[in-house]
């Protein structure tokens, strides 16, 4: 199995103003970050896109390529590229670029995103929020596929027999497609046989299966072999010494976030009960100490069968030098016992 980290580079907010403070410290501090995972021997890195005060990147590739820059083996992909707001032109030529630069480790991971500002920044109407994506995404696959494109749609101008540059490292580039949990978008990716990221971030994982089980089954039907699709389950969490310290450092961070992120959404609340129900045995939360996430680690695998795990270690803002050592746990401790117990990673 591949383990990994992902980070959506969470700023802090001027609680007078509601702008963001620090963002460029904060992006040195994740590619420190990156660069740690690595020598770790951690097998995957994502960064979210988003276009809002509380994150700091917008642009994932080019923080991928300054990471890129300072490691040597672990992958890098963005988690999400809000594709259905972007041009896929640019998005591939965006990731073809790091892949070369990081000789063959980039990956797209391509999603609708949970948020919504880049749709009007970039001029796109939420009411097309499906078929937006669905458009994008076959324009991508194509870039992917071939270096000439023909193709036209609705959303975008045409492209009649262009070539398009640079060609990725890899052939193809990896393109993964990020799920929330909803059978559609389980059974597009499963269609076009591409491999799924299912997002858990609340509730009992095993609710899942479902999902699991159909983007098996719906991707055999389409023609596909499943075990050559990877799955990867990524979640929120954190890692140190012990369950109580891990627990006391993430809970603030997480509580505000979330509760903030909630009053836009009109969810509750998040409340220290919630959350140590969701980090006991059988919930959504990584949150505790290596054995802790080790044990839930082969829980969820026993469950899905996936071939690889992304934790979110900083779902608002964390000490630096405690995230740097959750990755340092995450690599010497969590990841060599889980491989131990069902298998190295797949290099998918």
């Amino acid at each position: 199995m591949e383990i990994g980290v992902f980070t959506f580079a969470e700023t802090r907010i001027d609680p007078q103003t509601g702008t963001q403070l620090e963002a460029g410290d904060r992006i040195r501090r994740l590619i420190e970050e990156i660069e740690v995972a690595d020598q770790v021997g951690l097998d995957v890195f994502g960064v979210g896109e988003h276009h809002r005060a509380d994150y700091s990147v917008s642009a994932p590739a080019i923080v991928l390529a300054a990471g890129a820059a300072r490691t040597k083996r672990i992958r890098l992909t963005s988690a999400v590229s809000v594709l259905s707001s972007d041009d896929p032109v640019r998005v591939f030529q965006d990731f073809a670029t790091l892949d070369q630069i990081s000789s063959g480790r980039a990956e797209i991971m391509a999603g609708r995103g949970s948020f919504t500002e880049s749709f009007p920044l970039f001029g796109q109407d939420l009411a097309d929020y499906d078929e937006l994506f669905s458009e994008k995404l076959d324009l991508l696959l194509k870039l992917s596929e071939k270096e000439r494109v023909t193709w036209s749609g609705r959303h975008r101008p045409a492209i009649s027999d262009r070539a398009v540059y640079p060609r990725p490292f890899q052939d193809p580039l990896p393109v993964w497609i990020a799920v929330g949990g909803t059978p559609h978008s389980v059974t597009r990716a499963a269609r076009l046989g591409l491999p799924i990221a299912l997002a858990i971030i609340g509730g009992a994982p095993a609710r899942f299966v479902d999902f699991v089980e159909l983007y098996r089954d719906t991707a055999k039907k389409a023609g596909h072999d499943p075990s050559r699709l990877p799955i990867s389950i990524n979640s929120h969490g954190f890692v140190a010494e012990t369950a109580e310290e891990a627990a006391e450092l993430a809970f603030p961070p997480f509580a505000e976030t979330m509760t903030r992120i909630g009053r836009e959404r009109g969810w509750p609340p998040t409340t220290r009960a919630h959350f140590d129900a969701e980090r006991g045995p059988h919930g959504a939360l990584l949150v505790g100490s290596p054995d802790d996430l080790i044990e839930k680690i082969l829980y969820q695998h026993d469950l899905f069968g996936h071939d690889r795990m992304l934790i979110q270690l900083t779902v608002g803002p964390m000490p630096h030098d405690k995230v740097l050592r959750a990755i340092e746990l995450l690599g010497t401790v969590v990841a060599p016992a889980v491989r131990a117990a069902v298998g190295p990673s797949s290099g998918l």
